[in-house]
């Protein structure tokens, strides 16, 4: 399997805090709400945020970011270790954190604390942009992107360059690849005399996005549009790349994972177009699945982390927080060699029985040991692109036994799916699906797909078919 190239991420590292309460009353001394119960977590925030999200994905990371001695920095280091590597600038200040008062996962109080700014550029963090194969700027307005600067402006004409600007940073630098405001963020930047507001109609964000391409000097402007999807232009027509579904829940870190996703597959060699429809699909899930709470660590405890290098850890991530959230987890497996229509109905069908679905490949090894020495036709890193390029496929994980049983035990899923073609047989992974109190479940197949005679019409030559 081909790993995820590496990426770089450059940018301003914050310290978030989340409180979670409940309000039942308002206080006898003043009119105002009285938060009870309160659960403090604590997480990455800002780039610190974005290269944890590209990390989670399953490719190398490193940061480069300004820190300090104080306590916010020494938190945020003990967040970061053992998920990204870190190039540290030095920091004039304490870090800058915020800290988000929630009830009933609504924002009603945010606290900010810390006005450190990145001091100046050292040769570690000019070698690590030097030697980068694609990059990420994660700009929050404090220094890190301006003091290096002349050194992001090369390594843009070197390599796709993701930039997503804040309006209190300074422009990304001529011949980025792609750059990612936001609606209220690309107007402002757009008309530097007018104030951002939240409400743009399309037409607004396709004059900004096409101002912003030739301001910059950019190969492309993707303007974000919260559940509507995101806007991307090259200068002139836009394409509008709409949100597959409707997602409700905190946005908080949305375009952190929308950037943090298309700059890791442009570092993969894909299209801008590609990274940005797969980057909307990502937002989306992001946020349908508890978005930074997620990430968050309680106050005083630390997570495990060895699942966000694992190959399955994105596909255990969703699981889990779908099910956290009170969704419904579907999972369905195969070798999925040359998908095909019947490929594609079953998964379509699966994915409308839950909140998201997960698919379980066989690796190479196992299709081998199954199929013969012939199969796979495909191999697995392609088998793996084609799937999660699927609207359907919220997650995808491979497994190396004979059976999925192993990793459906990690993943347990409320329903398992398989195609009729199952009907008449007992299968070996039912006993351990019903354990947990999951159900099989058994789609209709399309008559006359499969991979195998595909294959064989394949082989026959046109003058063989014809007759």
């Amino acid at each position: 399997m081909t790993s995820p190239a590496p990426l770089l991420v450059v940018g301003d590292a914050l310290l978030d805090h989340d409180v979670h309460g409940r309000v039942d009353r308002l206080a006898p001394d003043a009119p105002v709400p009285v938060v009870s119960g309160p659960r403090r977590a604590s997480r990455p925030g800002g780039a610190a945020l974005a290269a944890c999200l590209a990390a989670a994905d399953g490719r190398p990371v490193t940061l480069v970011t300004a820190l300090g001695d104080d306590p916010a920095s020494r938190a945020l280091r003990d967040l970061l270790a053992g998920r990204v590597d870190l190039v540290e600038l030095p920091l004039t200040g304490d870090l800058s954190s915020k800290t988000r008062v929630l009830v009933d996962g609504r924002p009603l109080l945010r606290l900010d604390d810390g006005d450190g700014r990145a001091r100046e550029a050292t040769e570690a963090a000019r070698r690590a942009i030097a030697e980068a194969g694609a990059v990420l700027v994660s700009d929050y307005g404090r220094d890190t992107a301006a003091v290096l600067r002349a050194d992001l402006a090369l390594a843009a004409a070197r390599v796709p360059l993701t930039w997503d600007p804040h309006p209190r940073g300074g422009p990304p630098v001529p011949g980025v690849r792609l750059a990612t405001p936001s609606a209220a963020e690309a107007h402002t930047l757009a008309h530097t005399d007018t104030s951002p507001t939240a409400d743009h109609d399309l037409h607004t964000a396709a004059q900004d996005a096409d101002r912003l391409v030739h301001a910059w000097h950019a190969a492309s402007v993707a303007v974000t549009l919260g559940g509507r999807g995101a806007l991307l232009s090259h200068g002139g027509t836009p394409l509008l790349v709409p949100s597959p579904v409707t997602a409700d829940g905190d946005a908080c870190g949305a375009g952190d994972r929308f950037a943090a996703t298309a700059a890791g597959l442009l570092a993969d060699g894909e299209l801008v177009e590609t990274a940005v429809r797969q980057a909307v699909h990502a937002a989306t899930r992001y946020v349908a699945e508890g978005g930074v709470r997620s990430d968050a660590v309680d106050a005083g405890r630390a997570e495990p982390r060895a699942a966000d290098r694992a190959p399955t850890g994105d596909a255990l991530r969703t699981a889990a927080r779908v099910r956290a959230a009170g969704g419904t987890v579907v999972a369905a497996g195969g070798c999925f060699d040359l998908l095909h229509a019947g490929h594609v109905a079953l998964l379509q069908a699966a994915r409308r029985t839950g909140d998201c679905l997960v698919v379980c490949v066989n690796s190479d090894a196992s299709v081998r040991r199954r199929k013969g020495s012939g199969r796979p036709l495909v191999p697995e890193a392609d088998r793996i692109r084609v799937l999660r390029a699927l609207e359907c496929v919220d997650a995808v994980a491979v497994f190396d036994e004979d059976t999925p049983e192993r990793l459906l035990a990690e993943l347990r899923p409320h329903i398992w799916a398989k195609g009729g073609d199952y009907a008449l047989a007992r299968l070996p992974e039912a006993a351990l699906v019903e354990s947990w109190g999951g159900q099989v479940v058994l789609f209709p197949y399309l008559d006359g797909r499969s991979t195998t005679g595909i294959a064989e019409r394949a082989a026959l030559t046109p003058g063989r078919a014809a007759r």
